[in-house]
């Protein structure tokens, strides 16, 4: 409202009445002020909507991103438009040129997460002043796996840089040496994945740099270290007592287990490693320790009986660790108390009590001749005593070159004939593959999964045809899979001229049988004259053929599952022990 009014007169006023005009000299006072006041409410009008122009949106006017202007509109109007130029665009997926300390690669965005942190960007974007006759440049906000980069680089580069020698304290036998720290250059993770997001969209190579690695310990922590645990770790024996008795650590064996070597970050921390602490002073613990005993299957007339196991007693070195630390370090008393622990065995009566180890599912014999005096007989024998109460769990596989390991003469074994190189020859083990395809036969027959074996090069009438397996130590085995849901327990038996091999378990087959094919190819041998001596072992020859043998499982009176084995045999020389001369 103008000066001295209470209200504008024409508002009282009927609409054909006229307004007088203004009285005596305050008149033209009044007009000016009237045009005044008109033009500041034209103003405010004016500045309203120019104010509301330039302040309409969640982004202010004149804000660009990557030369999008997103200025006057909300923020998720500004986030799709960012997206979608984005997802437009090749540049922001295509591999980045990088340069590292002169070698050219380059990284993938999407291997490394580097990205557009859309949000992000439009979050910085709505803030600032707004612009009517000017833009504002926002920069967008970049984010990268620092982790995931650092292991692209180095993946790409390969090594680059030096390394950082690594500070230490050795022992040359019982005389400590230190060895400095010396600083390398390496690759930063937070400093590449700086760089990498500041120069991702300037569209030229990143010049990705090395920096200056420094270990955390120094020099002089390295002598400190000398000085106050090394020298005085090797001065003297240590004595660890328990409820068992006790034992010395002599200096030599300090040395060994004391470890003082920098950690990823180049700083030591003194420790024992137990397991070399325990090598060290392994016959004075067999007198103190006693290892559990699982429980284990017997055979009592003949049948499985379960024999109890025991719990083992062990000397805690690792919990006795700090303590032995600290006596290190005094040159006074070295004495070190360390705790008895007790370990159960894996196995108990009441597992294998679960293991339906019931009943004879399988049992196989081959004949040999010569009585149990000859070395061959005497081989045989001892592979049956070691496998004699092998138990197979459930999914467990059984090697025999694993269960009897190299059989040699100190485990027994004798000197008989095998086959190498195409012809008998004495090696020690001979005749175990004899005790081999008796074991291969009792599995066979039990319907377990066949996962190794080879038949002979020859035939001997004394294996069936095919179904038969040899054994050479380390290259060829026999395996078998226990794929039943039941142990597996093996049980032998021999006399003067035979080997048997007994399968005990639950059956999961009602039977398995053998059918074969006709033998075919059949070629004859030839004869081979050998200088006579220890090494030729005279032979008559054997025919060659090819056979199959079809492995078949029954069920409720059916075949449910055929499997079948194919063998070639060669024909075995006849071999003639004779000087030509």
């Amino acid at each position: 409202m103008l000066p001295q009014q209470s209200r504008p007169l024409h508002d009282s006023l009927p609409a054909s009445a006229q307004v007088p005009a203004p009285i005596g000299p305050v008149a033209g006072g009044r007009r000016r002020r009237l045009w005044w006041a008109v033009a500041l409410v034209g103003a405010v009008v004016a500045g309203s909507g120019a104010a509301a122009f330039v302040f309409k949106g969640d982004v202010p006017r004149g804000v660009q991103v990557l030369g999008l202007d997103l200025g006057g509109g909300s923020r998720e109007q500004a986030a799709s438009t960012l997206r979608a130029h984005i997802a437009a665009n090749d540049e922001f997926s295509a591999p980045v040129p990088v340069d590292i300390a002169g070698r050219s690669t380059a990284v993938r965005p999407a291997d490394v997460g580097l990205v557009i942190d859309v949000e992000a960007t439009v979050d910085a974007a709505t803030r600032g002043r707004p612009a009517l006759l000017s833009s504002r440049n926002v920069a967008p906000v970049v984010t990268v796996d620092q982790d995931r980069l650092d292991a692209a680089l180095r993946k790409a580069a390969g090594k680059v840089g030096t390394d950082v020698q690594v500070p230490a304290v050795v022992f040359d036998k019982l005389i400590p040496r230190a060895v400095y720290p010396k600083p390398g250059r390496d690759l930063d993770p937070q400093r590449s994945a700086e760089v990498l997001r500041a120069g991702w969209l300037g569209g030229g190579t990143v010049t990705v740099p090395l920096v200056e690695v420094h270990p955390v310990t120094t020099a002089a922590e390295v002598d400190q270290l000398v000085e106050t645990v090394a020298r005085p770790a090797v001065s003297a024996p240590v004595t660890v007592t328990s409820g068992r008795g006790s034992l010395t650590i002599p200096p030599a064996a300090i040395a060994k287990s004391l470890l003082m070597t920098a950690d990823e970050t180049g700083r030591i921390v003194p420790r024992i490693d137990e397991k070399e602490l325990r090598s060290a002073v392994g016959p004075q613990l067999a007198r103190l320790e006693t290892k559990p005993q699982d429980a284990r299957f017997t055979f009592t007339s003949g049948k499985p009986a379960i024999a109890d196991g025991g719990e083992g007693v062990t000397l805690d070195l690792a919990a006795a660790a700090p303590q032995l630390l600290t006596a290190l370090k005094s040159t006074g008393a070295r004495t070190v108390q360390a705790a008895l622990t007790t370990s159960a065995p894996q196995l108990t009566r009441a597992d294998l009590g679960k293991l339906g180890v019931n009943e004879k599912v399988s049992t196989f014999t081959t004949k040999f001749t010569g009585g149990l005096t000859s070395p061959r007989s005497q081989n045989i024998v001892q592979a049956a005593k070691q496998v004699r109460g092998a138990l197979v769990l459930p999914g467990r596989t059984f090697s025999l070159n694993k269960h009897t390991g190299e059989r040699s003469y100190k485990q027994g074994y004798k000197d008989a004939p095998v086959i190498l190189n195409g012809k008998l020859t004495p090696g020690v083990g001979g005749g175990v593959s004899q005790f081999t395809t008796t074991l291969f036969n009792a599995t066979y027959y039990a319907g377990l999964k066949d996962v190794e074996h080879k038949p002979h090069s020859y035939y001997f009438d004394r294996y069936p045809a095919v179904i038969e397996s040899t054994i050479f130590w380390p290259n060829l085995d026999f395996k078998f899979k226990n794929d039943s849901p039941y142990g597996v327990l093996l049980d032998t038996a021999w006399t003067n001229n035979s080997i048997t091999v007994s399968v005990w378990s639950t059956k999961v087959w009602d039977k398995v049988t053998t059918e074969y094919s006709p033998r075919r190819n059949i070629t004859s041998p030839q004869t081979i004259t050998l200088p006579p001596g220890p090494n030729c072992i005279a032979t008559s020859g054997l025919n060659g053929f090819t056979q199959d043998a079809f492995r078949l499982f029954h069920r409720d009176g059916k075949v449910v599952k055929r499997e079948k084995f194919t063998w070639k045999y060669d024909a075995e020389p006849r071999f003639v022990c004779r000087s030509d001369s």
